[in-house]
């Protein structure tokens, strides 16, 4: 009996080497319809004549599905012969021309709207391009290229023009006034992938700011109107260990942002400033995900009106308000639980529970900051989305969120729209 189980294992180890020894006689993609399947074959770390790898596949089928013009990706294995086997890989294509209709209102409730069109897929070669127009009383427009392939597997290419006009709240002294900020600004990144888990971003961005006093408080300390050039250098490190399918993540991921702003002018130093986003989710049973954010920043703490970290709806507590403070430092933690109640082939629908938790460095402060009653923000609510399984990054979200504590002028809760998940 001994024998025989050895005999089987001895026959079972020759045959898992003989196939390990095996090269890929042909590697065959189907399902690509706007992408050409020469970019994706270039992408791929299998190659023909290679000896034939499954951990080399799963890599491949990962960076395939993290891919804006594909949804979703998978391999089967064929044999040839005794030494050679054909790779065919099946992948399924998003919509990636998506245009951006956005209506809101904001003071003396005037009608807002931003219009604009992105092809993530352009001319069917990973590359993105487009731009947006928008009015919330004033004229901003941007205009975006990025080619993350476009010199070889690894080494591509981001520019970037914008013309950002709007109405933002300062908060110095206790008190309050709305500025007009204008940043007029020209980016060239560089963009560099190690591997499929490791990617650099890094370049500079020549901008120019302008504040422009509109109404309320007034101090002798602070300019009514200020024009500033500067120069940023901007690297970006991401780390991205997540299991991708469909609207499901399973993983950690990290993202880290350092920059460092160069000016000459009497009211504005040089500072720098760096914020960490660590992403846990984690698969509940075949419906539920739970997903967390947890972002710690900080800058070169001066004390002034301009502090780079906003409190915001749109960015880190929903239910909060739009821009109603601003900090040196930020902690923010997010966390949410979804459930999928509806999943077809074209269409998921979610809902989701979340809490959202922050605390902000005063401008000029220190970090015990952050454990002050009146810095600290807790907001919960419920959310539903609707995702589209066929167009890239197409889900419309809306959350309502309230208020957990009790703090000076803190928004007792609210909606928040938005396209895309909150994180």
């Amino acid at each position: 009996m001994q024998i025989r189980v050895l005999i089987l294992v001895f026959f079972f180890m020759s045959t898992l080497v003989r196939a390990q020894e095996g090269s890929i006689a042909s590697i065959d993609i189907s399902g690509a319809q706007k992408t050409k399947k020469t970019v994706l074959l270039n992408l791929l770390l299998s190659k023909v004549g290679q000896p034939l790898d499954s951990a080399t596949l799963n890599k491949d089928m990962v960076q395939l599905k993290r891919l804006p013009a594909l949804s979703h990706a998978y391999y089967q294995i064929e044999q040839v012969n005794n030494q050679s086997f054909k790779v065919l890989i099946t992948v399924e294509e998003n919509f990636t021309i998506i245009p951006e209709i956005n209506l809101w209102t904001f003071t003396n409730n005037q009608l807002s709207y931003k219009l604009g069109v992105y092809d993530y897929n352009f001319l069917g070669r990973n590359m993105a391009i487009g731009g947006f127009y928008q009015f919330n009383g004033f004229d901003t427009y941007a205009l975006n290229f990025r080619a993350p392939h476009l010199f070889s597997r690894k080494w591509g290419l981001a520019v970037n023009h914008q013309n950002w006009k709007s109405e933002e709240p300062l908060y110095f002294r206790n008190s309050s006034a709305n500025y007009l900020y204008n940043n007029v600004s020209f980016e060239v990144l560089g963009l560099y992938q190690s591997n499929v888990r490791n990617q650099f971003t890094f370049g500079v961005n020549l901008f120019r700011e302008k504040y422009q006093y509109l109404s309320g408080a007034t101090d002798p300390g602070v300019p009514q109107n200020l024009s500033l050039n500067k120069l940023l250098f901007k690297g970006v490190y991401a780390y991205d260990g997540l299991d991708y399918f469909y609207q499901y993540r399973d993983g950690i991921k990290n993202n880290l942002y350092v920059q460092y702003v160069v000016t000459e002018n009497d009211f504005q130093n040089e500072f720098v400033i760096f914020w960490n986003d660590f992403f846990y989710f984690k698969r509940l049973g075949a419906k539920g995900n739970w997903a967390n954010r947890l972002r710690f920043g900080l800058a070169t703490n001066e004390n002034t009106p301009f502090a780079p970290f906003a409190l915001d709806n749109n960015v880190n507590l929903r239910g909060v308000g739009i821009l109603v403070d601003r900090g040196t430092g930020s902690i923010v933690w997010n966390t949410e639980y979804r459930h999928t109640i509806y999943d077809k082939k074209w269409l998921a629908v979610q809902t989701n529970i979340f809490t959202d938790l922050g605390s902000w460095r005063n401008p000029g402060g220190n970090l015990n900051d952050f454990f002050q009653h009146e810095n600290i923000r807790l907001y919960s609510g419920i959310g539903l989305r609707f995702i589209s399984k066929k167009i890239y990054n197409a889900t419309f979200r809306i959350d309502y969120g309230f208020s957990l504590i009790n703090t000076k002028n803190n928004s007792k809760g609210g909606l928040v729209f938005g396209i895309g998940q909150y994180f």
